[in-house]
């Protein structure tokens, strides 16, 4: 596949290698020219020095061609105007923009362009971690309407089944942390202490379920 990446920096620089490494053609696209040196003698890649959003810079890159694009320079709007011009005016599907701001980056996600937030994302899950409470939204769908999120478990649920929290909380649970290792759970999965619990459900049915999460499972159940 052929990949245009937008900035050069770490991050950039990084993706690009990767990339290379592992078959795949890749142009980097940064109005800085000093910053290709990040890419090393060794890249074969393609550099190419401009706006990341301005067309003519794009089909330089090879955008017309491309798999895939990646916006990773250090400005939000810069990122955000090359991942909407290479999907909606050269129509390429896998793009992905970073944003600082996770405000925007949520905005955005609904606009149906995957985004990845970076330093304050940190820290809000470092946060979860240490002060967990009700429901924080993972994923959304691009209508909005469907959610992949981390939804806090009262105490009352540790012993009991997956498939009992999913009966009686009305979600479907998509994978669990257990000691900082992902795990699919099948039904007969049980909760233990510690464990994180990733849901898909309703955007409509964040407050119910997290009030269910939050109460216990019903007396009298199985």
């Amino acid at each position: 596949m052929h990949i245009v990446i937008m900035g050069c920096g770490r991050v950039g620089s990084a993706l690009a290698q990767t990339l290379e490494q592992q078959g795949h053609t890749v142009a980097v696209v940064d109005q800085d020219p000093t910053a290709f040196r990040r890419l090393g003698a060794g890249f074969g890649g393609r550099r190419v020095t401009g706006v990341g959003f301005d067309q003519d810079t794009l089909r330089e890159a090879g955008i017309e061609e491309a798999g895939a694009f990646a916006a990773v320079s250090s400005g939000d709007n810069s990122n955000i105007i090359a991942a909407r011009v290479a999907r909606e005016m050269f129509g390429v599907e896998n793009v992905a923009a970073r944003i600082y701001d996770p405000r925007r980056a949520e905005v955005y996600q609904r606009l149906g362009i995957p985004t990845v937030a970076t330093v304050r994302w940190t820290a809000d899950q470092m946060l979860r971690r240490l002060l967990p409470s009700g429901a924080e939204p993972l994923w959304r769908d691009p209508t909005g309407g469907v959610q992949l999120a981390e939804v806090h478990a009262d105490d009352s649920w540790v012993g009991q089944r997956i498939s009992r929290l999913q009966e009686e909380t009305g979600v479907r649970v998509a994978f669990l942390t257990r000691l900082g290792e992902a795990v699919l759970p099948t039904s007969q999965t049980v909760l233990q202490e510690g464990d994180l619990v990733h849901v898909m459900m309703r955007t409509d049915d964040v407050e119910k379920v997290e009030a269910a999460f939050a109460e216990g499972p019903e007396e009298g159940g199985h």
